[in-house]
């Protein structure tokens, strides 16, 4: 990945990163060439490993990797207006870009076809999801029977991280004038996340 000077992220905005619940891109390359899975992962930051799971008729756990495996991490994404900055009043000298958090997180792929792992793995990533909500729902609220079907269809997979790459591109390399102007054109299209992201990263 190109990451500009102003755009590197430190070590503990990438364990943030890592750790934040959400999606996804599980990207592998096979003999059948490059295949991709968007899922649900959990960080365990003591092992540093990403763990999930994969459809048991998904073709990309079956296929023996070639090389590092890759995870694609998504953070906050917004399209930035150049009508925002006050350079564009100045000399009208601007383009429209994207603003974007990401990081790109390498190795060694481990395929784990135990039901008794994957049922680990599936309580943790609904107590990661579910444990802020008022009434959380839980795996046992399920029928026995049901969940142990639902296990069976799904294999689990673990990235031993070897190395991350991660960029979080929000505009540091414009006038404190023009991250002003993006900071509240955000605000004004209703993106607060954005907004706040842009403000923690000003230079």
């Amino acid at each position: 990945m190109y990451v500009p000077a102003h755009f590197a992220v430190g070590d503990d905005e990438v364990e943030e990163l890592l750790g934040r619940p959400g999606a996804a891109d599980l990207v592998t390359m096979t003999d059948g060439g490059l295949l991709a899975t968007m899922l649900p992962f959990v960080y365990d930051a003591e092992r540093r490993v990403l763990r999930g799971h994969l459809a048991r008729n998904n073709e990309q756990w079956q296929r023996p990797v070639v090389g590092e495996a890759l995870v694609i991490m998504h953070g906050v994404d917004s399209y930035v207006s150049p009508s925002w900055y006050a350079a564009k009043r100045e000399h009208g000298r601007v383009v429209p870009t994207w603003n974007y958090v990401t990081a790109h997180v390498y190795g060694v792929l481990t395929v784990h076809d135990d039901p008794v792992w994957v049922g680990e793995l599936v309580r943790r990533l609904t107590e990661l999801h579910e444990g802020t909500r008022a009434e959380p729902w839980s795996v046992d609220d399920a029928p026995e029977k049901f969940v142990n079907g639902q296990l069976r269809a799904i294999v689990g997979v673990e990235l031993a991280i070897t190395r991350v790459e991660a960029k979080a591109k929000l505009s540091q390399n414009r006038s404190a004038a023009d991250v002003d102007g993006v900071i509240a054109g955000l605000r004004a299209d209703g993106d607060e996340q954005a907004a706040v992201a842009v403000e923690q990263h000003r230079t």
